[in-house]
Order: structure tokens, then sequence, then C-alpha cells
């Protein structure tokens, strides 16, 4: 074996070790020798061990060379720079990344937070951004380029209003120096600049242009609002105002509405003050440019978010305490800094009662019509409406009224006076079924009917116009109702419906049970005229009938009619619809149809009317008082007349 030599002749010093070794591994091979001779068997043998043993042997026999220690970093990102044009709530533009890869292959590059990336490009090349795991977490660039690259990216980045000013915000980054460029379409705005030092700032003929420098690791934020003309602020304040004010007298508490608009003749006007009557308390004041307000002492101070150099416009409401009733004095909302002060003030009472008497000072009488939105969309009937003639903000102004109370009383808003249900039943166990109800309704738009189970709808008409019915979520009919004059002079109209159903065919004995209309109104008195087949009877079970009992027939004397010729209880007669009776709107229909047929289409469907057949022997049954909601349903047996079957 040659011994391991370095290059100026002096052994290595791993020499020693491999010449051990080596006397090892001959000794363990004589020992091994000679415990074979003492057995009297000479073999070859081998020595074992473990593989970790082994290695270890290995890398002391052939030891390897050190390798050099790696980069502390991947990648870097030595400078950010940023073109940016600001128009509207949009900052659009380019950033130039200046990235410099230290490590050999694939090495990943976190971007800037926040940033909105439309298109990326690496030394001229498009490139793709890899979107990182996790909501909070950055886009990512890969590279296996060493040396150093420009990537450009496509950015959008949203711009802010808080309090007036305009605010665009560009992320934190790694990066150890950040330069931004920003150029907005406007002209006279002061800037600020937070997370870096504003290095220039200049007017163009277009608007302004920035340029900052930023420390990297902290949001590079501009801040721009319009700029105040100083020679104006210095200006002292003139300003004109309207005040539109509306009280509600209520029984517990007065609430107060007003809208005041100022508008400003010299200066600027950072806030305003206004004069509230005695115990006033504010709830709320609301405004485009309002930012703040405080009440104390009487006085109540509206902050703008800016100096008003023109005119602003706020609302405010509260509420005090007046008297319920008696002789009161309305409550003010003056602006006493004003040169000229207009608007008007209306009051009304909510509840039962009137204004019987007013005294005012300083005010004129007008129209709520004239007064603006605020007054003229009251429609109370106990609202009367004051203006203020044009004068200065502390002159003298007042009003008084006198306020008279009433016991309210409960008023029935709407009722059935009366329900006539006419009904013709065949054999085979068809029924047509009309009803008609004479309404009276003071404050209900709809009326509500709930067909039987199968029924079907042939026709509805209110006050005599036929309409198409609208439907409810749960399936039944609203029919729109006419509105009349409280009292006991309003006059009743008519809702009528027919509907076809259906029963149990007839045999030659057997009972039949009648479903009719419930409606969600109450129903004073009800009438129920029921035509059947000529060979048979009907008669009442007893106690069966529900609240409908049998009575002779004779004419209606409430506001419904029946219909003319009927006959009789079990009196079979025909009364066929004279030609007269056809209604103006059938005719118009049946106009309208030949129009069709010639080639004019109509402008519309129209519902029909269905005429009610009288005919056949007839039973006679009334009721009173049902509850709205309640179906009124009646038996009744029927048998063949064998006399009249056989004729």
């Amino acid at each position: 074996m040659k011994p391991n030599c370095t290059t100026d002749g002096v052994r290595s010093p791993h020499f020693g070790i491999a010449v051990l070794l080596f006397a090892l591994m001959f000794l363990s091979f004589n020992a091994t020798s000679i415990l074979a001779q003492t057995t009297a068997v000479v073999t070859d043998g081998w020595v074992v061990l473990p593989v970790d043993e082994y290695r270890a042997l290995r890398r002391a026999a052939f030891p390897l060379d050190t390798e050099p220690a790696p980069p502390p970093v991947e990648a870097t990102l030595s400078r950010i720079d940023y073109d940016l044009k600001v128009e509207g709530d949009l900052a659009s533009g380019e950033a130039r990344l200046t990235v410099d890869v230290i490590q050999e292959g694939w090495v990943r590059l976190a971007m800037p937070k926040g940033l909105m990336v439309r298109e990326a490009s690496l030394d001229g090349r498009q490139v793709t951004l890899v979107a990182a795991s996790g909501d909070k977490g950055a886009d990512e660039l890969l590279l296996s380029k060493t040396g150093r690259s420009v990537l450009i990216l496509k950015i959008v980045a949203p711009v802010s209003t808080v309090a007036g000013t305009d605010l665009l915000q560009l992320p934190a980054s790694n990066s150890a120096v950040v330069r931004a460029i920003v150029e907005v379409a406007r002209q006279g705005v002061d800037v600020r600049i937070t997370g870096g030092l504003l290095m220039d700032h200049a007017d163009t003929a277009t608007g302004s242009r920035w340029v900052a420098n930023g420390r990297g690791t902290d949001p590079l934020t501009f801040a721009w609002r319009r700029r105040i003309d100083e020679a104006r602020s210095l200006q002292p304040l003139r300003l004109r105002g309207a005040v539109s004010q509306l009280v509600g007298l209520g029984e517990d508490s007065t609430q107060i509405s007003a809208e005041i608009q100022i508008d400003v003749l010299q200066g600027m006007a950072q806030e305003v003050r206004l004069q509230l009557p005695d115990g006033f308390i504010v709830n709320q004041v609301s405004g485009a440019t309002v930012t703040d307000w405080e009440t104390k002492q009487r006085e109540l101070t509206v902050v703008f978010i800016e100096p008003v150099q023109q005119s602003a416009r706020f609302t405010l409401s509260g509420e005090l305490r007046l008297p319920r009733s008696g002789k009161l004095d309305v409550p003010l909302i003056r602006l006493p800094a004003a040169e000229r002060e207009t608007g008007g003030i209306a009051v009304e009472v909510l509840g039962a009662g009137e204004i019987k008497e007013r005294q005012a000072n300083g005010l004129e009488e007008a129209e709520a019509a004239e007064l603006g939105q605020l007054i003229s969309s009251r429609q109370s009937p106990s609202l009367v409406a004051f203006r203020f003639p044009p004068a200065e903000g502390k002159s003298t102004r007042s009003l008084s009224i006198g306020v008279a109370r009433y016991t309210p009383q409960a008023v029935l808003t709407a009722n059935i006076e009366e329900a006539n249900y006419s009904t013709l039943i065949t054999t085979d166990g068809k029924m047509l079924v009309q009803s008609r109800f004479a309404v009276r309704n003071n404050q209900r738009n709809f009326l509500k009917i709930n067909l039987p189970a199968g029924a079907v709808l042939w026709s509805a008409s209110v006050a005599g116009r036929p309409i198409r019915p609208g439907r409810s979520p749960d399936g039944s009919l609203l029919l729109p109702l006419e509105k009349m004059k409280s009292g006991d002079e309003a006059a009743a109209f008519i809702v009528e419906i027919a509907y076809m159903d259906h029963t149990t065919a007839w045999t030659d004995r057997g009972r039949v049970r009648l479903s009719l209309a419930s409606v969600d109104l109450p129903i004073s008195k009800s009438h129920l005229l029921v035509h059947h087949s000529p060979i048979f009877r009907l008669t009442t079970p007893p106690g069966l009938t529900g609240s409908f009992r049998v009575v002779p027939y004779s004419a209606s004397e409430g506001i419904l009619k029946m219909a003319p010729g009927v006959a009789a209880v079990d009196e079979p007669a025909a009364a066929p619809m004279p030609a007269d009776t056809v209604s103006e709107g059938t005719r118009e229909m049946v106009a309208k149809l030949r129009d069709t047929k010639r080639g004019n289409p109509p402008t519309r469907n129209l519902p029909l009317r269905v005429a009610f057949p009288h005919f056949g022997p007839s039973l006679f049954l009334m009721s009173e008082l049902t509850s709205e909601n309640q179906t009124p349903v009646i038996d009744l047996d029927y048998q063949r007349d064998r006399k009249r079957g056989d004729q």
C-alpha cells in the first residue's frame, strides 16, 4: 500500500489512522486463523461489522472535502419604483421591481401584499405570479436565473375618501428603496405624505405631480385635499339661512324635525350654530358635509368636514315634552348668525285632537305644499303651516296654538252588512255558486276570499266592474276594495264572485254537504237560495244546518236584492234572462271580439261576468252574525220524488 502524502512530502495526519485500522484487521484475521487451527479445521472467514461502524471507518479513511455554507437569502428585492396616475377612485400605472437572485436553482420571491396586478413581465417576457396559500399571503415570483432582473407590474390601487381627504396607500415591502411618482388631475390641492418623505411637488397644466421616497418597511400614504384660500378664510363670515321645521304634537312627547340650509356670502364657514328651544333634546344631525355636532346650553354646533364656501344642507331631529292639550308655545329653531332667515314651520296634532286657535308673531300663514318636501309630504287633517318672512336671524318670532284632545272611539273599519248566496246543484254533483257581498269599507285595501277545496273561479266583480283577483301566498283570492268616507252615511258597494264546485252524485236518497266561500270580514246577515232538480225534494236534517235555518222565501229587504222571478219553495219556475239585462261591459266585449275576427286585436282581455241562472225548485235559508274566516257549511237531505219522477 502506498501511504497518503501531501504535496511537500510530509505524511498525511490520516496515515496513522489507516495503519492502525490495517493492523486491527490483520490481528483479527490472525486471531481467526489461530482459533481455526485449534479446532483442527482450517477455513477462510469473514469479519462482521455493523453498518454504522463500517461507515464510520470509511469516513475516517476517506474524508470528504468541506462544502461551502449556503447564502443567507435566496433572492432580494432591492428597489421598487411606482409611477401612478389617479383617475376618480382608482390609481393605475406600473411598479418596477429590481430583483437580485443569489442562490442557484429555483427560488421564490414574495411580492408586496395588497397590490392588484393586471399584468407582469420579467426582462420583457410575460410571466405569471404564483398565488400564495392562505387569504393573507402575498403572491410569489419563481426565478431560476442568478443576477439582477427587473420585474414590471401593471397595477391598480384604490383611492378612498375620509372626511373630505383622498387617500392612496402603497403597501409595505422588504425593499430597501421605495420611490413613487403620483399624478392627480386636480390643481390647487395640498398633499401630506405618511411613511416617507416628499421630494418634489409640481403643478402642471393638467393637474399636480408628486415625487416621494419611502422607507420600504412601512406603507407609503399620499393624502390630499383641496387647498384652502387663505385670503377668503381671513374675511369675516356672512351667511343666509333657511329653516324648515315640522312639529308633531304627540300625547307623551313632541317630535321635531328640521331641515337647515346655509348660503355663505363672504368668508368660509367651518361650523354653524343654531339656537334651540328650552328642553329640546337633539337625537340626530345628518348631512353629506357634516362631520360632528355638539349641544350645549340651548345651542347646537354643527361642524363641517371642510370649510363651506358656497352652501350646505343638513337635517336634525329631536324631541321635547309639552302639555298634551291647552294653549301651547310652539318651539322654534333659529339661525341667529344669518343676515336673512327664511323658511317656515308646520304644526300637526298626532292622535285624536285638533288645533282650535293660533296666534303668530313674525310669521305668515301659508300652504304646506309651499314649504318644501319635509312639510309638503305630510297629509294630516290637523296641520297648520306658517312662512318665515325674510328677516334677521335674531328677529322676534313666536307661535302659540290651542290644542283640544278627544277620547278615541273604536270604529269598525270594514264589514259585510249582507251576504247572498245562490246555488244551483245538478244530480251528477256539479254545483254553481254565486256569492254577493254588501261591503262598507273605510280602511281595508283588499278582501280575502277562500274558495272551497277543488272549486274553480268563474268571474269576479267589485262595484259592478269585472276584475281579475290577485293571489296571496296561501292561495286565497284578493279583491281590491273601494274606500268610502267614515260615518253611517257611507254607501255600501257590491262584491260578487261566481265559481264552480263539485259534490257527490245524487242517488235515490242521501245527504249532501254544501261548503261556501269564506271571507276575512264579519258578516251581519246571510241568505242562501238553493236551486235543485225538480225530481228531488230537499229537507234540512234537525240540528245539522249549522247557523242557517229555513225560512219562507221573500225578496230581501236589505241592500242586496235576490233575482226577480224566483219561485217559492218547491215550486218550479223558469226565468229566462231578458235581452235588456246584458251588461254594457258584455256588449263591449262582444264588439271587441268582432274586431278581432276582422283583424283588429283588442288592446287587452277583459274578465267576464257570469249571469247566474235562476230556475227549478229552491230552498231558502237565513243566518246571522258570521264571524270572519268562518266557512259556512250546510247539510241537506235529498229524496227522489216518485210522482215528479214518473211525470
